[in-house]
């Protein structure tokens, strides 16, 4: 009976954090370069269960006849790295990345990789992110824009009013779902050097949105939500019987 209690509440529990998981998915569905975190379950332990055919008490004899589940448990989360839709904004700043790979931005802890383009020209005309995280060139140095008209190709060679002012420091990797690890807001930590020879293709003037599914994101939403009632009832109805169980023990007292 008490195993039944916690398995509930450990349902409960795993529900609780996929849901975290799937709120912050749909607070960055309008978020540029946005990749979604994907949830699992998994079993938290099993058990084994045995009968004894005779008398336990003479014989001692007892016999397997499986396993028994002990709750569920959050297990691991995975980023879908699936590239997002592409959205015009015709600022020539604004960056999108097509296919796999990454801009690579400096941050105070160091290096970190992100598909978000929207980038800024700041006071000492620095090319930074939004969050004012300097962007760097190949050779992972800040650069740096002058006044004028800017054209960025789709190697990510950077011009200005026709003159050659750098060019944008892109990453990719074999495997990102097993080589890269989140890191706050849009940002990702990962190997110094890309593990892959085909880098992404540069499109100025775009974004890549968010690849969150809104009609996926309600449906899990939905899923998790009767997961955790239905884990909560059955709370509700293991204490009821210990309640019960308490009861009757003590009239038989």
């Amino acid at each position: 009976m008490i195993k039944g209690f916690y398995a509930a509440v450990s349902g409960m529990l795993a529900n609780a954090q996929r849901q975290d998981v799937i709120a912050h998915n749909i607070a960055n569905m309008q978020t540029p370069g946005f990749k979604q975190v994907l949830t699992t379950v998994e079993d938290f332990m099993q058990t084994g269960v045995t009968y004894s055919p005779g008398n336990l008490l003479e014989d001692g004899a007892s016999r397997g006849v499986g396993s028994l589940g002990l709750g569920a448990e959050y297990g691991p989360e995975f980023v879908d790295f699936a590239q997002g839709g592409l959205m015009t904004t015709g600022s020539p700043l604004d960056c999108a990345l097509q296919s796999d790979g990454f801009f690579r931005v400096r941050t105070p802890e160091g290096v970190r990789y992100t598909r978000d383009g929207r980038f800024l020209r700041d006071a000492q005309n620095n090319l930074v992110t939004v969050e004012g995280f300097n962007v760097l060139d190949a050779n992972n140095a800040p650069i740096k824009l002058a006044e004028g008209e800017v054209v960025i190709a789709p190697t990510g060679a950077i011009t200005v009013n026709g003159a050659a002012a750098g060019q944008l420091g892109l990453s990719a990797f074999a495997n990102p779902r097993t080589e890269l690890t989140r890191d706050r807001g849009n940002l990702f930590t990962g190997p110094a050097a890309s593990t892959s020879t085909a880098l992404p293709s540069v499109t100025q003037g775009a974004l890549e949105m968010s690849n969150a599914n809104p009609t996926r994101l309600m449906t899990d939403m939905v899923e998790v939500a009767r997961s955790y009632e239905a884990a909560q009832k059955m709370v509700q109805n293991q204490d009821e019987l210990i309640g019960k169980t308490i009861a009757t023990l003590g009239r038989i007292g």
